[in-house]
């Protein structure tokens, strides 16, 4: 009988180890989906090479004299962002780059890929705008918080953003070791306070991706509590469908 217990739990054991190391490896693909923006409609008319790697993406309503970048959640198509900021920002010029892997850019994305990237796209865009304005959204809250604390960003909006990638995981998966795991973390929390700009913070009320919880948490991580809009009835991936964002962004970057 002993032996039989034994062998069940070396087989749980063993089982386990190997959902581990599914997980490890393969955690890159559960982080970034790049699939949807690969069906490029409008051709890339600006590119940026950064370590060897080509990125391919837009600008919308050049030669004005402040600019903004936007960066989108890890499943999003951001050239569908085009027309909608154009709009919504006449007096910037708006610098749409997908990350690596995602539409036409070259490359396989990472935490240190995507925010090296996101620093050199601010250094090439300030040879020629003296005022860059930043938004992150989902995932790209996290890329945006970093580059905010490491560059000279005039307005910082983050949607749906959350603390910590980890925890966020951790949630999901309260069974694995998601800490020891994890090798792109994303841990916001830790930039925040090296961020000397005015900061809104925009919320999805039915957020059903990011736990409410995660947002908090980040937001009193700030030494200054930024300025939050909650907007009513939106879920993660529907919050840009409402008039309130609209309206936030517009205020706050205007």
């Amino acid at each position: 009988m002993l032996r039989v217990v034994f062998v069940f739990a070396a087989l749980a054991v063993l089982l386990y180890g190997g959902i581990c190391l599914a997980m490890y490896l393969g955690q890159r693909q559960q982080i970034y989906h790049p699939e949807a923006s690969w069906r490029v409609q409008q051709a890339p008319d600006f590119e940026l090479v950064n370590d060897g790697v080509r990125l391919r993406g837009w600008v919308v309503n050049p030669g004005r004299a402040k600019a903004l970048l936007y960066f989108g959640g890890n499943g999003e198509r951001i050239e569908d962002s085009r027309q909608a900021l154009s709009q919504w920002f006449p007096d910037r010029t708006i610098y749409l780059l997908p990350y690596r892997s995602y539409g036409a850019s070259e490359g396989k994305p990472s935490e240190r890929a995507l925010v090296g990237d996101a620093q050199a796209l601010f250094d090439r865009v300030a040879r020629d705008h003296a005022a860059i304005a930043v938004v992150g959204r989902s995932l790209g809250s996290g890329v945006a918080t970093q580059l905010a604390a490491t560059r000279p960003v005039e307005r910082l909006v983050l949607v749906t953003p959350f603390d910590s990638l980890v925890r966020v995981a951790a949630g999901y998966f309260s069974w694995l070791p998601v800490n020891a795991l994890m090798q792109d973390r994303f841990e916001s929390w830790r930039y925040v306070n090296d961020i000397h700009c005015p900061v809104l913070v925009i919320r999805a009320e039915q957020d059903e991706i990011i736990p409410a919880e995660r947002t908090l948490a980040l937001l009193k991580a700030f030494k200054q509590t930024p300025l939050v809009q909650v907007i009513a009835d939106a879920g993660h991936n529907t919050v840009q469908d409402h008039a309130d964002y609209r309206v936030s962004l517009e205020r706050f970057l205007q």
